[in-house]
């Protein structure tokens, strides 16, 4: 039986071009793996410089005591803002530089890559974050109170209050790795095509 022809309308996509058909995306190899697996733990290791910075960088808020409670000496100090946007900074300023290294180090990119960057740089500010709080020496408050006396003035224990600050190093990390790959991958693809 025939069917019946119908013109084609001109909203139908335009038919494609006869031609061979497209090499499916080469499967993840083992040395992808093992290259995002070290991208991830020399990642993660820098978080040891992340909390160090963090200690010797961050504004401090002072307290003082009464002898039987501890309390802010200036209400309006903004130290303890300074301590999130300080960790915030160097966590950004990681993130580029990590993001950079990989890229510099495997240029080809892959996912693997890109995950094991988003893993270590997750793993390095939450070990940053927890190193830096266990560096801080005034993280014992009630002898740090003891020790400085009635109305002496003395450093409180660094806090992080913005949680949220935790993902500026991997989202930064990811987002600078892709954007390098991007841009790397559009120049060799522009190049080639002006050579064809």
């Amino acid at each position: 039986m025939t069917e019946a022809l119908t013109p084609p309308s001109p909203f139908d996509p335009p038919p494609l071009p006869p031609g061979k058909p497209e090499d499916p995306a080469s499967p993840v190899t083992a040395e992808d793996v093992r290259d995002g697996a070290a991208v991830t733990l020399a990642v993660g290791v820098c978080g040891v410089l992340l909390g160090v910075l963090w200690v010797w960088l961050a504004p401090r808020v002072q307290f003082v005591s009464d002898g039987k409670a501890v309390f802010l000496r200036d209400t309006e100090n903004e130290g303890r803002i300074g301590a999130d946007a300080t960790f915030f900074l160097l966590a950004v300023g990681l993130g580029v530089l990590s993001a950079l290294a990989t890229f510099l180090w495997r240029r080809r990119g892959g996912v693997p890559l890109v995950i094991g960057l988003a893993a270590g740089s997750c793993f390095a500010a939450l070990l940053g974050w927890r190193l830096g709080l266990w560096l801080d020496p005034s993280a014992d408050l009630p002898a740090v109170a003891r020790k400085a006396g009635e109305g002496v003035p003395f450093d409180a224990p660094l806090q992080l209050l913005a949680h949220g600050v935790l993902l500026a190093w991997p989202m930064t990390a990811v987002a600078v790795h892709l954007g390098l790959t991007a841009a790397f991958s559009r120049a060799r693809f522009t190049s080639g095509a002006l050579a064809a």
